[in-house]
């Protein structure tokens, strides 16, 4: 009978300036991907190296995902190998495979099943996630190709997987009516059910400090949630946040932010001595008393979008939508691209520039004028 191990406990011995709550979720990122490279055949070992060294940590975890479910793939689904483990997979194997054998692959991966005893689950991917899978595979054979364990590569013959371009897409973000809305929603429980109004009454100046950090600085929903409150220096007018690849921007602090989180601080986080140690710190709290998960924050966020927009919570909008909405907000007061770029921390300003294009209620104003059936009565 085998025996299921705990997980061991995650602790860091922390001699930098990050709080440790940072490097802690570091480390848990690294520990995932760790666990996935040992499921992994050992001739990728290069190929770890050089995700290690050349992406984001998630980006490592996501690809590393990808080729987990591949080699799975291999096994389940095709007559590649005997294997009954990925990591038994061997280098003479994978050589075999041919570019049409990968084509195959990502077609399977738009829409397939998974059996179990009781249930059939389906999957669908967008092209979206099909283009990352088709990276992850990519830069995995390139990789063998250049440390010359495959004698060929060939990922010149991948099929293309067309995802729109950034300016393709609409941009989907609150009008300021519909924030104003959302605004008096978690001021007031104005537009919630009873069983809403229950947790409401409970977190309502902790939920209306972090829809305001949202909409104030469109933080990244991981950036919001790993905050704490030594985060913030209230007399020097601003805090700390750490953006992606670990670098640390120092945002200020406006009388709005100041006002909803002294609020909150002061009537309604519980106390500090109510608190185990890893959560004194923590900005966010749960109704637990532990820090809030990206996951708790995101239902929190569709949940208010939700009322202001007047449709169903499941249609509510995530962080990252609230993150838009400050970019257009910002951008529609007259404010340069270039200093919303800064401060959304964009690598590339073409990306704000998309917000600059999406202008709140443009298709409306344009049909506004094309009133065909009043012009046709009025004759």
């Amino acid at each position: 009978m085998a025996i299921s191990k705990t997980p061991k406990e995650i602790k860091v011995h922390n001699k930098n300036d990050k709080p440790d709550n940072i490097v802690k979720k570091e480390a848990e990122i690294l520990n995932k991907c760790e666990a996935i490279e040992s499921e992994l055949p050992k001739f990728l070992r290069g190929f770890f190296i050089y995700l290690r060294g050349n992406v984001l940590p998630m980006t490592r975890y996501a690809y590393l995902n990808d080729l987990k479910f591949f080699f799975n793939y291999l096994i389940s689904e095709t007559d590649t190998t005997d294997a009954k483990h990925s990591k038994d997979i061997s280098l003479s194997e994978l050589s075999r495979l041919k570019a049409v054998d990968i084509n195959i692959f990502l077609d399977y991966c738009r829409k397939y099943k998974v059996e179990t005893d009781d249930s059939i689950t389906y999957y669908e991917n967008s092209n979206k996630t099909l283009a990352r899978k088709k990276s992850s595979i990519s830069v995995m054979f390139k990789q063998l190709y250049r440390d010359e364990l495959l004698e060929k590569n060939i990922t010149d013959g991948f099929d293309p997987i067309r995802v729109p371009k950034a300016g393709e897409r609409e941009i989907k973000a609150l009008q300021d009516n519909e924030v104003m809305i959302l605004l008096d929603a978690v001021s007031n429980g104005t537009g919630m059910t009873k069983h809403q109004i229950s947790y409401w009454e409970k977190t309502k100046k902790r939920d209306k400090a972090i829809l305001i950090i949202f909409l104030t600085y469109g933080l990244r929903l991981s950036e919001l949630q790993q905050l704490n409150i030594s985060s913030f220096n209230f007399t020097r007018e601003e805090f700390k946040i750490y953006r992606k690849r670990g670098k640390e921007s120092s945002m200020p602090l406006n009388n709005s932010v100041s006002k909803v989180l002294t609020d909150y601080l002061n009537n309604e986080r519980p106390k500090e001595e109510s608190l185990a140690d890893e959560e004194k710190d923590a900005l966010f709290l749960s109704l637990q008393g532990k820090r809030m998960t990206e996951r708790q924050i995101r239902e929190l966020v569709k949940k208010y979008t939700a009322i202001a927009m007047k449709t169903t919570q499941k249609a509510g909008y995530s962080p990252h939508k609230l993150r838009a909405t400050a970019a257009t907000s910002l951008i529609g007061r007259g404010n340069s691209i270039f200093d919303v770029q800064a401060l959304l921390d964009h690598e590339q300003v073409t990306t704000t520039q998309l917000y600059a294009a999406h202008k709140a209620n443009v298709k409306r104003d344009l049909v506004k004028n094309m009133e065909w059936e009043e012009e046709r009565t009025e004759e």
